[in-house]
This record gives structure tokens, C-alpha cells and sequence, in this order.
């Protein structure tokens, strides 16, 4: 099974064979020992640190179908290396653009992305309510706000109810989360130990969302409920909606709730948090199990990893884009 590398060094990249040579380089430019990869194992690279590769090591990249993702400093995620689009096809295109420009063809699916991402966090709020948790208050305000959505008549119009929906979400964190405060969700630049965490969180989300795209017919440009942009690929923001609170959220209630990521974990740098190499390979390796748990899917009646569901879920838009089947959205069952 193919895996995602997360490269936090900086330093250079480089191919032997049929192998990938990073060779990190410390702070005086010094190159430290060389690591191998073996390219049949990776599917995706995380880059977090300053990387030194020539096009020739991305022609061959791209001939590997394997994907890098760039991180900023301050782990932004600032853009992305994908392989040849070998899925493409005209008709799912021509499809994927119809159902954006129609508006009664897109605003039921803007609603649908909405409408999954808001169940997930309310299951979610009732998971930690059944375990002694106060949510109620919160729980019925979300139900409320929820029978908004199918009479929304506007994308804007939705991206406020969703908004409300996302703001009383939030406000439960300080109730989950036993010894950090979230406060107001802050992102350019987050506040606090929450707030990064969960900015971090949602770029990977957003990366893995992106990857999974790529390995459909789906172009990730075209999107429903995200306006597109010339600069990013909107659709994975659409995705991301439906699994932020499957991946990042309980990630990272779990990660703070059981102390395996503490302030110690954190760097304080022009009025921002960032996490220390340490504290991310402890979310990555949190993020990972996650990613590789399994469910018993009730469609399929087969056990699949949380990571699966993602491109299953992009095989559900394109059945519905090709009028081959409604699209509807994944919802938490357990």
C-alpha cells in the first residue's frame, strides 16, 4: 500500500533508480544523511521545509503518479505538483461545467456539501455528549439553523447559514477540549493552540481532498459550493467541508484531550502559533491513524479506511454530475 512522506528538513531531493534521495542539509547549508524512498511505496510528499529538485526529478514524479504539496513556514499550505490529469474526459468536463453554470444544478449540490458537514459536526457534539459532555444547547441550535438550508435560494445566502452553523460548532470546543480555550476561530494568523491546530488540520485535509480529486475524472477547478478561483482548486474546499469533522476535528480533540500535543509543542512568532517539528510529526501521526481506520461501509459491505471514503465520495459527485444517480452526502452512521 502506497504512503504520504512528510519532509520538515529542508534540502535536496533527488532520484537514484528507482529511488528517491533526500538529503537534508542543517542550518549552515551542512548536508546531513541521505534518506531513501522507494517510489512504489509513496503516493503524496509533504514538503514543510525549503526543497532543492531540478525538472527532471518532477518529469519523473509525474511519470510515478506521485503528488507533492507545499507548506509554507507558517504551514500554509501554498500550492501543489500534480501528475498528468490521465482521467480527464470530455464528457465528465462538459458535465462538471453545466452543473456549475445552471444554478438549479448547483445550488442543490452546494446544499448537499452543507448539509453532510453540518450533520458531521453535530454528530460529533453528540459523541461527546453521550460521554458526559453539556452540548444539548448547542445541538439544537445547530438543528435549527440546519432546516435552513434547503430553502436557501443563494450560494452567498448558504454560506451564511453554514457560517452560523460553524460559529455554535465552535463555541462546544471549549466544552470538548479540556484545558485550552478556542475562543473566536482565528486563521491568517491563528491565536492559539486550538486555532493552529485546526488550520493545520484543514490544509491537510484539504491536500488529501485534492489528491483524491486527481485520481477521479473530476476537475478540481470546478466547484459548487466555493466560488471558483484562477488559484486554487476550489473543488477540494467543497470536499474538505464533508471531512474536516470526520479528520481534523476529532484529530484534534484527541491530540489535546489526551496531551499528546502541549504548549511546549508550539513556537511563538510574530503574533502567530506554530508547531515545533515535534508537535507536527505528533499531529501527522495522530492525522495518519485516522486516515487509516476503518469502517464497515454499508453500500459496499466491506471495511474501508476513512482516506477511501474520500474518493468514494467523489465517485458519488460524478454519478450525479452524469445523472447516473443523486448525490448524497456522507454522513457520520456510528
Amino acid at each position: 500500500m502506497k504512503k504520504t512522506y512528510y519532509l520538515f528538513n529542508p534540502g535536496r531531493l533527488s532520484r537514484t533508480d528507482n529511488t528517491l534521495k533526500f538529503t537534508p542539509v542543517n542550518e549552515s547549508g551542512v548536508e546531513q544523511t541521505p534518506r531513501y524512498l522507494p517510489v512504489e511505496q509513496i503516493d503524496s510528499l509533504y514538503v514543510f521545509g525549503s526543497l532543492d529538485a531540478n525538472s527532471a526529478l518532477y518529469n519523473f514524479l509525474g511519470k510515478q503518479d506521485i503528488a507533492v504539496h507545499f507548506f509554507d513556514y507558517y504551514e500554509n499550505y501554498t500550492g501543489s505538483f500534480m501528475p498528468k490529469d490521465q482521467l480527464l474526459a470530455g464528457r465528465m468536463l462538459i458535465a462538471q461545467t453545466q452543473h456549475y453554470l445552471d444554478k438549479k444544478k448547483r445550488l442543490p449540490i452546494a446544499r448537499k456539501f452543507i448539509e453532510g458537514a453540518s450533520y458531521n459536526m453535530i454528530k460529533n457534539l453528540k459523541y461527546y455528549g453521550n460521554r458526559g459532555k453539556a452540548l444539548d444547547d448547542q445541538i439544537d441550535a445547530m438543528d435549527l439553523l440546519r432546516e435552513k438550508i434547503p430553502y436557501c435560494q443563494a450560494i452567498p445566502e448558504l454560506m451564511g447559514v453554514e457560517g452560523n452553523i460553524r460559529m455554535v460548532y465552535y463555541e462546544a470546543f471549549n466544552t470538548i477540549i479540556a484545558d485550552h480555550e478556542m475562543g473566536q476561530r482565528t486563521k491568517r494568523p491563528p491565536q492559539n493552540i486550538v486555532n493552529s491546530l485546526i488550520s493545520f488540520g484543514n490544509m491537510l485535509c484539504y491536500a488529501e481532498c485534492l489528491r483524491m480529486i486527481h485520481q477521479t475524472q473530476l476537475n478540481p477547478t470546478i466547484s459548487y459550493l466555493h466560488e471558483p478561483g484562477e488559484r486554487r482548486y476550489s473543488l477540494a474546499l467543497d470536499m474538505a467541508e464533508i471531512f474536516k469533522p470526520l479528520l481534523v476535528d476529532r484529530v484534534t480533540f484527541k491530540v489535546l484531550n489526551k496531551k499528546e500535543i502541549q504548549e511546549s509543542d508550539f513556537d511563538s512568532k510574530l503574533n502567530r502559533l506554530v508547531l515545533k517539528d515535534k508537535g507536527r510529526m505528533k499531529y501527522l501521526k495522530a492525522y495518519e491513524e485516522r486516515l487509516g481506520e476503518t469502517i464497515k461501509h454499508r453500500t459496499l459491505n466491506r471495511s474501508v479506511s476513512y482516506k477511501h471514503l474520500i474518493k468514494l465520495e467523489c465517485y458519488k459527485l460524478q454519478k450525479h454530475l452524469l445523472q447516473m444517480e443523486e448525490y448524497k452526502p456522507f454522513k457520520m452512521y456510528w
